[in-house]
């Protein structure tokens, strides 16, 4: 615990900010579980994308991928850049996926 933290004692504002990073912890473990299950669907399109000689990467699929949580983040009030940032993280590490699995298969 922190100096700051230790000046709340058992206040209101500790309760509150324990009950805060409780909730905090538990959409992060929401974002892990999330995350996980994500990227066992784009391994298995990967799979699919090596077996038929797709490329792994989809630029087109991509572009609209993006523009499409624009515009959820900004309905949800996220900052979008910060939402595109994050999704081209994402995309950027399916696509490694993607070409690890087609050098597996030869590809």
């Amino acid at each position: 615990m922190s100096d700051a933290e230790t000046r709340l004692g058992e206040s209101q504002a500790m309760a509150e900010l324990l009950a805060l990073r409780a909730s905090i912890d538990n959409i992060d473990a929401a974002l892990v579980h999330m995350l996980a299950e994500r990227f066992k669907c784009t391994q298995k399109v990967g799979v699919l994308k090596a077996t038929n000689d797709l490329p792994p990467a989809d630029p087109a699929r991509e572009k609209i991928q993006i523009e499409r949580l624009r515009q959820l983040a900004v309905q949800a009030n996220l900052d979008p850049d910060f939402a595109e940032k994050f999704l081209n993280f994402i995309v950027k590490e399916v696509i490694r996926h993607h070409e690890a699995i087609a050098a597996e298969n030869g590809k």
